[in-house]
């Protein structure tokens, strides 16, 4: 996950200043065939590139609108994938249209025309490895994660279609989506949870000093035993 941050402070949600204890994650997408972030993040941090209509989300109301999200996905300047955080994680958004504001982190995938596989493979990578970044932030799981038309199907986001209407274009689903999320968390785990290498290790001899009496070197070494230390040796002349 390539993860940079650029809160929206002008948006009129961030100066709301409400939190959630989030409870789950909301998949969007844009609705509109533009996959540059700088469309919706700004002002231009040197990776974005400048938005010259200067309409991106970093104002009170976006074009007229009350919405804000935690995060989008999308094209760098230079063509590359990001994730940009909007919003603090534990914000509450203007995302879902519904209650899953109150308990949903919200982030929106930039659309392009819907056809680009490799856009579409490397914007699906990011969003699993965001969703399962956020889940072990918040000790959720892949069955906490659903898409705004999910949300409208439960009741608790407005009518919506995303992101059902282009996942399914590329042999994917939210179905899927889940899965993925679901196998990069138990590899996590599984990584955490492995036992301590039982491989043999390299030991250092030191040589604490030299003595020409052996009693002064017999006395060292009760010393340097009594420490802990069993593998010292002591060389007499």
């Amino acid at each position: 996950m390539n993860l940079h941050k650029l809160i929206l402070t002008n948006n009129a949600c961030y100066k709301a200043g409400r939190t959630i204890t989030p409870k789950g994650i909301m998949v969007h997408s844009t609705g509109a065939n533009n996959p540059n972030l700088k469309r919706y993040v700004g002002p231009d941090d040197g990776l974005l590139g400048k938005n010259q209509y200067n309409n991106h989300w970093n104002q009170d109301k976006p074009d007229g609108r009350q919405v804000c999200v935690h995060g989008f996905i999308g094209k760098l300047v230079d063509g590359s994938i990001a994730t940009y955080q909007t919003l603090p994680w534990n914000h509450r958004g203007w995302h879902a249209g519904g209650s899953a504001n109150d308990t949903h982190i919200g982030f929106e995938i930039c659309e392009d025309g819907l056809t680009d596989a490799s856009y579409f493979s490397a914007v699906y990578k990011e969003a699993v490895e965001l969703c399962t970044y956020l889940c072990k932030q918040y000790g959720l799981t892949e069955e906490n994660i659903i898409c705004h038309s999910e949300g409208a199907t439960l009741g608790i986001a407005s009518i919506h279609s995303d992101v059902m209407h282009w996942f399914p274009k590329h042999g994917k689903s939210m179905d899927t989506f889940r899965a993925e999320v679901g196998k990069l968390l138990a590899a996590s785990t599984s990584a955490t949870t492995e036992p301590a290498s039982t491989a043999s290790k390299t030991i250092y001899r030191v040589q604490v000093g030299a003595y020409s009496i052996k009693a002064n070197a017999d006395t060292m070494l009760a010393k340097v035993k009594a420490a802990g230390f069993t593998d010292t040796f002591i060389k007499t002349e």
